[in-house]
């Protein structure tokens, strides 16, 4: 095998940081199935191409297997004669467990899978949250999925569908959890499989769930539909550990790095070295949380906010999730059921009314955030007040009237 020139690529070896053409390398260099060896040169070779002329040579097509519509993203090269070994080079996106949990195991088996029917090039995990498997053939495709779908593991999505779901490690690890996280993403990624698996929608809609509010999915910023762990009642307070927080780190460094840098002033700390929260005023921004964590831990009666229409650079520019419902308890399957149907609610909704290649968040600043609540038929909330502590102008006219509504429903709930 004639090993193809990169001195392009190379620079990007360089520095303290660990590179992408170093492993490509390596199944050039080191695997030993020759296929791959000639696959991962082909790659280099059409990639230090790229980098010369400064264009891509990917294009796109039609690649599925018996059933699905989607889970595929197809690659072709449009310099194949020149690289013929990476003439295809499709992915396929699979769906992960619930809190990415995995065994040994079944890592070794996934890699097997993928070393017999692919490049061996496999990202864990993608922005969305799927496995990422680069680089197969037309025909590896199938032999793939068969063989894993035999262990356990399915298509995530791709194309103008529901994608793949993720949701953090959450209370199997972390203390700050709010929620079960991965009972969660189950009970909806399974509602929704057919959706996932077949494309039928304007465009694309992620799920993603965060256990709190240091939201490590990017929920709030990256999905169509955030469930994010909070409390409403008062955040814990430990004040024997808090006093030895106040020992340790001294009064100085907790009011330099905790107190004042709380974003609604309500953390006081007291003569007598105990600490005072104005639990009404905190925003659960979670920092005291994360500073002090066997001091502070979250209030007992845990549910989810959830927000809707969250999404990167598209049509209008980054938007972050609009909260639509301040608080759900997500602890039985009752609770699970209504997420279900509000998140159908809204799926419905989206899809009737969105244009082609619009995200759900688009479409909620085109024909306003009144009209959706309308839409889905969820009453206005004053906690869905954008920027309360930032706006300028409130109108009062009604305002009895409106808070009147609201607390007669949280009565009903009560």
């Amino acid at each position: 095998m004639s090993k193809h020139d990169t001195p392009m690529l190379d620079e990007l070896e360089n520095g303290p940081w660990p590179s992408f053409i170093s492993g490509i390398k390596r199944l050039r260099d080191d695997h030993p199935d020759q296929r791959i060896n000639s696959v991962a040169n082909s790659l280099l070779g059409q990639l230090e191409h790229s980098y010369e002329t400064r264009k891509g040579y990917w294009k796109g097509g039609t690649v599925s297997v018996f059933g699905y519509g989607a889970g595929i993203i197809p690659r072709f090269s449009e310099v194949a004669d020149a690289f013929p070994e990476s003439k295809e080079f499709h992915t396929l996106r699979v769906q992960p467990p619930a809190g990415n949990h995995y065994t040994t195991d079944t890592l070794r088996k996934l890699a097997d899978s993928w070393e017999k029917h692919g490049s061996g090039l496999v990202t864990f995990h993608g922005q969305t949250g799927n496995i990422m498997f680069i680089g197969t053939t037309t025909d590896g495709t199938q032999g793939f999925f068969n063989e894993i779908n035999e262990y356990g593991f399915d298509l995530g999505g791709a194309g103008p569908d529901v994608r793949t779901s993720i949701s953090c490690i959450g209370a199997a690890r972390c203390e700050q959890s709010c929620l079960d996280e991965q009972n969660i993403q189950r009970t909806v990624i399974n509602n929704f499989t057919d959706d996932v698996h077949r494309p039928a929608l304007p465009y694309k809609f992620k799920f993603k769930v965060s256990g709190c509010g240091n939201d490590c999915q990017n929920a709030i910023e990256r999905s169509d539909f955030a469930i994010i762990g909070t409390w409403r009642d008062d955040m814990r307070v430990d004040q024997i550990r808090f006093k030895e927080y106040v020992e340790i780190k001294g009064r100085d460094y907790l009011n330099e790095n905790v107190i004042s840098r709380c974003p609604t002033n309500a953390l006081k700390i007291n003569d007598d070295d105990t600490l005072q929260v104005d639990n009404r005023n905190c925003v659960r921004c979670m920092h005291c949380l994360n500073v002090m964590p066997k001091a502070l831990s979250p209030g007992l009666d845990k549910g989810a906010t959830i927000c809707i229409g969250g999404k990167r650079t598209l049509k209008i520019g980054d938007l972050m999730g609009t909260v639509i419902v301040p608080f759900m308890p997500l602890k039985t399957e009752e609770d699970l059921e209504k997420l279900n149907e509000m998140a159908e609610e809204v799926i419905d909704f989206w899809a009737e009314n969105a244009l082609e290649h619009e995200r759900c968040g688009e479409m909620i600043e085109r024909i306003g955030l009144s009209n959706f609540l309308e839409g889905i038929g969820i009453e206005v909330d004053p906690n869905m007040v954008d920027s309360p502590r930032q706006s300028s102008y409130v109108r009062m006219d009604e305002w009895d009237e409106e808070a009147r509504k609201w607390f007669d429903r949280q009565a009903e709930g009560a």
